[in-house]
């Protein structure tokens, strides 16, 4: 029944559609939509259905009275609103290769940052106004809200009470009535978590109502509650899922090694992060006649998560574990991530093996796969590997490094040489006590033991992909599609305005010249972020794309089953792929699961660097309060009218020096230079400059930091010529 349904909508899709795009077309509602098909009055509730599904997909519009038009008939253009904290938005534009339009603050409606959206152009590209010519909009109508309840701080005037959002970009404060929660009534200061009511006119703020209170927002572990709500991120798993979890055995048992291959005697080695406890991936390596064998070992997850089961569904709703500064929102119950599938050393392990054989040139000649059982020799820390790798070798673990790392920076160089993009930037970990309060901040370099993983990792990932698009098993895929010249060619007006030359960035070459000119230089670290910015964002899809910023035509993700639905999923494929009747799933259900995936991973990266960004500016607070705050190396990397942006490369923070606390000089500003002039001692402050810094300021609503040179001294005759008028 449920088949003869959808396929009666599809047809219904259609019939409308077909009626929509003809030529003498007029704009009809609903009933007359469905009188032109035939369709009396008993079925007027199908065609309600498809036409409220066409309309949220994108593929019509409802304009005035509730008629119905193709979008581009009607100047329309659905997508996502991006809102800026300035209060105007951009508006992603769902079509493939349309341009987003700009949408300026008075005409975003009552949508707010998120929403999906139906915007009309009221201003072609060729009468913009802007520098950088775009089509302008204004927002019509909402499709879907982002957001049904928000995180903030409450405020209070003489009037009424208010919530400051944490969220910059949702622009408007909430209006609201404190009520009593659980017997405490919220006080100024608190956190908040607020249910939104309809918002209906963009003359009156938005309402709601408080529905939780987390606390004080300097109290120990509210800010991380607060990034935890914000971004709706599951705390607790369901009865049903750990009573599954609990039957599985805590060790191997007989019965689960039958048809695997037995590598326990192999010399087999994890490298992870210090404070890693999930180890889901290993390695051995030996040279052998005419060049290496890798094996990449990872944790067969899917011999304990059945699909359909308990743990899978939660498993898939996560979509990825959430790696937060003061704890890990797993995707798998602990007994399971830290416990039976976890490659820790000395106990024997389920995997899924890829072995590669590579010649003496770094080509790949031959890939094997299997499900196999190991026991890890040894759990070795990146730090550790590394110090291993600096040293000559001394026993059986440095010899089976440094042939791993010959094999890995051949691997590696030939990457580039195919034309790999180079957008590894280094990573600042924040380091909290048992309160959570940031005690320090930790830089994670790319040397040579990550890149020696990562090299092993992508070979694997790759080999996996080619393997399933060989084979023609339906499987899920990780994308990196081509980016869009339009956008490339504003990143290199971006480059230009930092005083570098650069050719036609549309040429992989060009970009890679870029990358590598640009590589230990104070505008490394923005131009990285613009060009990241520039490119497509990586996702999950049924087709295998390939992979631009790796220059890989076949790409999926294989090595992180304990913390990526994606790549259970791909285990699972590449179990099957023998099999006479597969058990995989139909590939319209992979690419929802693609869909929902790229999606937790998206709220996943944005929870992570919120809660880094709150943790250095309450560092920095901190040092504010105790009047006495630390100077910090600092590099200008932006210089404007109004001071300069500067970032400090031990934190990867940027703030602002105002030009108002450069007090030893009058400064003017040069645009043509891009630099900041004294009048009197001309002293220059230029993109590049190193400096020592300090906070001044710390504003925690806007997520904003403003520093002061640490070496300055005021102008004497500056403070003596004041005093005189």
């Amino acid at each position: 029944m449920a088949g003869k349904r959808k396929t009666t909508d599809q047809d219904l899709r259609a019939e409308i559609l077909r009626l929509i795009q003809e030529p003498k077309y007029r704009p009809l509602d609903k009933i007359e939509i469905a009188d032109a098909l035939g369709y009396g009055a008993a079925r007027r509730n199908e065609v309600r259905r498809v036409l409220r599904d066409l309309e949220q997909a994108g593929e019509i519009a409802r304009i005035r009275k509730n008629r119905y038009v193709l979008p581009d008939a009607a100047d329309l253009v659905t997508g996502t609103l991006s809102v800026h904290e300035a209060g105007y938005a951009f508006l992603t534009n769902e079509k493939p290769g349309q341009s987003d339009l700009f949408i300026a603050a008075e005409n975003t409606g009552t949508a707010m940052h998120g929403d999906r959206v139906v915007a009309r152009i009221i201003r072609g590209a060729e009468f913009s106004r802007a520098r950088k010519p775009r089509a302008e909009g204004r927002v019509i109508r909402i499709l879907t809200r982002a957001n049904e309840t928000i995180v903030g701080t409450l405020q209070q005037t003489r009037n009424f009470f208010y919530v400051v959002t944490d969220d910059p970009r949702l622009v408007h404060n909430i209006y609201v009535q404190p009520s009593s929660i659980n017997g405490r009534q919220p006080r100024v200061g608190d956190k908040v978590v607020v249910r939104l009511e309809a918002w209906e006119s963009r003359h009156v703020n938005p309402e709601g109502k408080i529905i939780e209170l987390l606390g004080p927002r300097t109290a120990p572990g509210v800010d991380i509650l607060s990034i935890i709500r914000k971004y709706h991120l599951p705390v607790e798993f369901p009865r049903a899922v750990l009573e599954e979890t609990s039957a599985i055995p805590e060790t191997v048992t007989a019965d689960a090694l039958d048809g695997r291959e037995d590598l326990r005697r192999q010399f087999i080695v994890t490298i992870d992060p210090d404070d890693a406890r999930d180890f889901d991936d290993a390695i051995h390596v030996q040279e052998i006649k005419g060049g290496w064998q890798l094996g990449v070992h990872i944790a067969d997850v899917s011999a304990y998560v059945r699909p359909g089961s308990a743990l899978d569904r939660e498993a898939q709703r996560r979509g990825n574990s959430v790696y937060l500064p003061d704890r890990v929102i797993p995707m798998l119950p602990e007994r399971l991530s830290n416990g039976v599938c976890s490659l820790n050393p000395h106990v024997d392990r389920l995997t899924h093996s890829v072995f590669l054989q590579f010649d003496r040139n770094g080509r790949m000649r031959q890939s094997r796969f299997a499900r196999t059982v190991i026991r890890s020799a040894h759990r070795l820390t990146y730090k550790k590997a590394f110090a291993i790798l600096k040293s000559p070798a001394r026993d059986e673990l440095g010899e089976r490094l440094h042939t791993a790392w010959k094999l890995a920076a051949l691997l590696r160089k030939k990457r580039f040489e195919y034309g790999s993009l180079d957008l590894d930037m280094p990573e600042v970990k924040v380091v909290v006590d048992k309160k959570g309060k940031p005690i320090r901040f930790e830089r994670v370099e790319n040397d040579e033991s990550h890149q020696l993983i990562e090299e092993f990792m992508l070979a694997a990932n790759e080999a996996v992909a080619r393997e399933l698009k060989n084979r023609g098993v339906p499987a899920i895929y990780r994308v990196h599609e081509n980016p869009d010249p339009e956008r490339l060619g504003e990143f290199c007006e971006f480059v230009l305005a930092h005083g570098i030359r650069v050719g036609d960035l549309t040429h992989r070459a060009e970009l890679q010249k870029l990358l590598a000119s640009i590589a230990g230089t104070a505008e490394e670290h923005p131009l990285k972020i613009g060009l990241l910015k520039s490119l497509k964002r990586a996702r999950y899809a049924t087709a295998p794309l390939g992979h631009y910023g790796l220059a890989k035509p076949n790409y999926t993700h294989f090595t992180s089953p304990i913390r990526r639905y994606a790549d259970l999923e791909v285990h699972r494929a590449l179990a099957e792929r023998d099999l006479a009747r597969r058990t995989s799933r139909a590939v319209p259900q992979l690419s929802a699961i693609a869909d929902h995936i790229s999606a937790t991973e998206r709220n996943a990266a944005e929870a992570e660097i919120d809660a880094v960004k709150m943790k250095k500016l309450e560092f920095f607070e901190s040092q504010l309060e105790a009047r006495d705050p630390q100077v910090f190396d600092a590099v200008v990397i932006d210089v404007r009218n109004y001071g300069l942006l500067i970032e400090l490369p031990e934190i990867l923070l940027t703030g602002l020096v105002h030009v108002s606390t450069l007090a030893d000089d009058f400064y003017i500003f040069s645009p043509a230079q891009r630099r900041l002039v004294g009048r009197q001692r001309r002293r220059s402050f230029a993109v590049g400059d190193k400096l020592r810094a300090h906070v001044a300021r710390v504003d925690q609503f806007k997520r904003q930091i403003d520093f002061a040179i640490a070496d300055l001294r005021p102008d004497q005759n500056r403070t003596h010529r004041r005093r005189r008028k």
